[in-house]
């Protein structure tokens, strides 16, 4: 009982030590968060890592202490930004994710959109009729049970990373993972958006 005790106690003070380094030093991957934490607490037993849910809550909780009013208007024009960008890239299906969709994008926080095209050579035509710089990419995915490397394109729009990663227009009726065993990625079409942006 004591040892279960002592386990959650870790993951939980890897959780909120996770927390404050994505919010305050604008990382936004899960795991690198995770194992800095882990360093930083000396926990070498990387088994008790805490969930992204976990961190999730713990961000909130961090933002809300030490950042509150400031944090939630961060979001909104991180969230309008996004807004715009899809706009622009409606013709290729435009979804929010990431921590701009979950409201815990800090002020380092990229946007993350997923695109849904049969086409991703249509989109790196369409940077180049606009002169828009890009770079390309891969990233594993977990779409419909299964293992992808589906094409990535980041862009600059105002000082703000976009990342954009392209799936088929499949698989928007499919979930889609960062790991087998994870959570779907939460999305929102243009519309949702909009929704968000209206009830702030």
């Amino acid at each position: 009982m004591a040892k279960d005790r002592a386990r959650n106690d870790e993951r939980s003070r890897i959780a909120h030590l996770a927390a404050r380094i994505m919010a305050e030093d604008g990382v936004e991957d899960y795991a690198t968060a995770k194992r800095k934490a882990a360093r930083q607490a000396g926990i070498p037993d990387t088994r008790q890592l805490p969930t992204n849910e976990e961190i999730d809550a713990a961000l909130r909780v961090h933002q809300a202490l030490y950042i509150g009013e400031a944090h939630a208007e961060t979001v909104r024009e991180l969230r309008e930004q996004a807004l715009g960008v899809m706009r622009e890239l409606e013709r290729f299906n435009p979804y929010l994710t990431g921590s701009v969709l979950s409201g815990n994008a800090g002020k380092y926080a990229d946007i993350n959109l997923h695109l849904y095209t049969d086409s991703a050579k249509a989109l790196e035509i369409w940077f180049i009729d606009r002169d828009i710089a890009y770079r390309a990419g891969q990233v594993r995915l977990y779409v419909a049970e299964e293992a992808r490397m589906v094409p990535t394109y980041t862009i600059d729009d105002d000082g703000i990373e976009v990342e954009l990663v392209v799936l088929g227009l499949d698989d928007l009726r499919h979930p889609v993972r960062t790991a087998p065993d994870g959570k779907p990625i939460e999305r929102a079409r243009l519309a949702q958006v909009e929704g968000l942006l209206a009830g702030t």
